[in-house]
Order: C-alpha cells, then structure tokens, then sequence
C-alpha cells in the first residue's frame, strides 16, 4: 500500500505539469491579432513601365547623297528650324544654275516677241493706212484697181504677221512659265540636301558620320520633344477601374530610388493589351527630375480615391479565397470563430477591403497562429479599446 501511495505521490507533479498544459493549450485565452477599423484609407494602384517621348521622329533627306557637313550630336538641344546636317550639293548646284540659264533665255525669247509684235503693230497700221489712201485715190480714179488691191493685199499680210507674232509671244511666254516652273523645282530639290530640325528637339541619336553615303529617307537624327517626356506604365485591369485621367501619382525612377517624382494621368489607352490583360497609363511628371533617360524602369502608384472608413484583412489570412469571398477566423462575444466574409478592394499592402458578412463589434484575425479552434477563448491584438 505504501508502494502505491509513493508512486501515486511521484506521479501528481507529472498530473500537474499535463494539467497545466492542457489548460495552457485548450483552456487559457489565445492572444491573436485582429483587424481594427481604419479611417480615410488611401487607394492606390501600382505600375511598372519605361520612360517614353511622346513626340519622337526618325529624320532624315529626301534625296541620295554623301554627308559633307554636320551640325548636332547625341545631347544636344536644337531650336526648330536649325540646320543638322548638309550633302554635297556640287551637282545639284550646277542643275539650278542651268535651270537660271534657262528661265534667262526663256526671258529673252518672250522680250524677242514682245518687240516683234510692236514692230508688227506698226506695219499694220502703216498698210492699214496706205490701203485707205489707194481706196480713196481709186474712187476718184488716180490710181488703177490693180494697185488698190496690192495694197489691200499687204494690208491681209501685216495682219497675219501680227497673229503669228501673237502666237510666238504666247510661245514664249509658255517657255518662259516651263523654265520658271523647272528652277523652283531644281530650287526646292536644293533645299533637301539640308536637313532641319522639324521643331524645339534634344538630339538623342546621331546615325551617320562625315563622308557617308545616305540614302533616301535613311534617319540621320533621332529627336524628341523635351516637353512631351512622360512615363507609359502598365496597371493590371483589375485595378484600373477607378483610373481617370487627371489623377495624381507618384513616380521613383530605377537609377533613383530614394526620390519621388510627382505627376498626373494624362491619357489612357482605349484598347488593353491581350496577352498581358494591362492597360496602358500615361503620366506626365508636375516635378520632373533634371535629367531623363529614355526606356528607364519607373515604378508609379496612382491615387484613385479613398475609403472613409474601412476593415481591411491580409489575403494570407483568408482561407479559400476565390476573388470576392472566403472565411477567416474572428473573435466573436471573446471567443474564435469562422465566419464567412465578402471582399472588396484590395491594397497595395496585399490587403482586402471586408465589404460583408461581419457584424458590429465582430473583429476577423489578420494572422494565423498555433492553437486556433472554433469556440476557443480569445485575446485581441491590436483592436481599439
């Protein structure tokens, strides 16, 4: 009996330490963190995209030739009009000097014309006149039919030597027009061996060098705007419903990432990219760094509105999640339970805006912990008084 008494006296501390666990384990509240309702939560989307120009050209000379002179590099800034670059005009310089020669010796012919038309016009009037005087001397009978009727005859010859004069003039005239027409073509093909700048640019690449052949249309400069800079970032469309143009955003450059850049949306593109189910969102920077580098990475979050009042859960603590819904464990009346909940929103952080199925005073766990059991008694972490 003794024997027994001693080892049931030995086995009571074990008892004990089992007890204690038990309670520690089944019976002691659990403290676990919940969700507490927060005001004038922020919503944001997040983006990914490059550095962009929204006017960009590829510029180059309409016609083929060699490169004897250039005026802008890579970097450099040029005003609208300025000239980039010049061929070797030597042949087409000749071709206008001998469209000049030509419209001079168009000038001369219409000149030749115009005199012999007036030379015209006097021997007409002259025969006019001495055909009028045989008429009247043969009326009186001074002179015979047969000189009255030379006279006549001169008179139809000095007429239709003016018509051809007229003619000639008009000839002339036309060459004259043809010429003209000709040096302002030989002229305006001059003026494409020089390129200009087609408006304010940054020179961001130069393609060709001194001594090169170019061909028709071949870029010899590419040019931006530095104005129409702005930032194309991809924002997946299940957070783009709320994207206007006009909102603000914040813009972190990759080789900056300790600086924000502050900017706004000022486009969207209609049509969404198929393959990657992202809308593309153009922003324009109100603060701009000083210098850009086109094709950067830049992270944007744009600013879509606000929640006055919300509770928001961690996806990680939804079970069975499927987009809308899913359960999450909640201290109800002090004790756990699982309470089905509909979703929302969801923020940047991964967490999601509880739109349904959570009662007053009811508050949903935001993290798993070892020892959750429907019915449990429970602590809140994190909940207002």
């Amino acid at each position: 009996m003794r024997r027994l008494l001693r080892r049931g006296l030995a086995l009571l501390p074990i008892l004990g330490v089992l007890a204690g666990g038990a309670w520690a384990l089944w019976l002691r509240p659990l403290a676990v963190p919940v969700a507490a309702e927060e005001d004038e939560v922020p919503l944001e989307v997040y983006g990914i995209g490059t550095v962009e120009a929204r006017v960009r050209s590829a510029v180059g000379l309409e016609v083929a030739g060699t490169l004897t002179e250039l005026f802008a590099d890579h970097g450099d800034r040029v005003p609208q009009g300025a000239v980039l670059a010049r061929l070797d005009t030597r042949q087409q310089d000749a071709r206008v000097a001998e469209a000049k020669a030509a419209v001079g010796q168009a000038r001369a012919a219409r000149a030749r014309a115009e005199a012999t038309i007036l030379k015209a016009h006097s021997l007409l009037d002259k025969r006019r006149q001495a055909a009028g005087r045989r008429q009247q001397l043969l009326a009186k009978g001074s002179v015979s039919v047969e000189v009255a009727e030379d006279s006549a005859a001169d008179l139809r010859v000095a007429e239709a030597e003016l018509a051809v004069a007229q003619s000639d003039l008009a000839v002339a005239e036309a060459a004259v027009a043809d010429s003209e027409a000709r040096l302002r073509y030989e002229s305006a093909r001059l003026d494409r061996y020089t390129l200009t700048a087609p408006f304010d640019a940054l020179v961001i690449a130069r393609h060709k060098e001194l001594g090169a052949a170019v061909n028709p249309g071949e870029p010899l400069f590419t040019l931006i705007a530095p104005d129409s800079v702005w930032a194309l970032v991809h924002i997946d469309e299940a957070s783009a419903g709320g994207l206007a143009e006009g909102l603000a955003a914040t813009v972190r450059l990759r080789s900056l990432p300790g600086a924000t850049f502050r900017a706004r949306v000022t486009r969207i593109e209609l049509e969404s990219d198929r393959v990657t189910e992202e809308r593309k969102v153009y922003l324009k920077c109100e603060v701009c760094p000083p210098r850009v580098y086109l094709a950067e990475q830049v992270e944007a979050t744009i600013a879509v509105g606000r929640l006055p009042r919300a509770v928001l859960v961690p996806q990680m603590a939804i079970d069975g999640f499927d987009g809308r819904s899913g359960t999450v464990w909640t201290i109800e009346d002090g004790r756990l339970a699982r309470r089905a909940l509909s979703f929302g929103r969801r923020m940047l952080d991964g967490r999601l805006e509880v739109t349904g199925g959570l009662p007053d005073g009811v508050r949903p766990v935001v993290a798993a912990a070892s020892g959750l059991r429907e019915g449990r008694r429970a602590d809140p972490l994190g909940a207002p008084p």
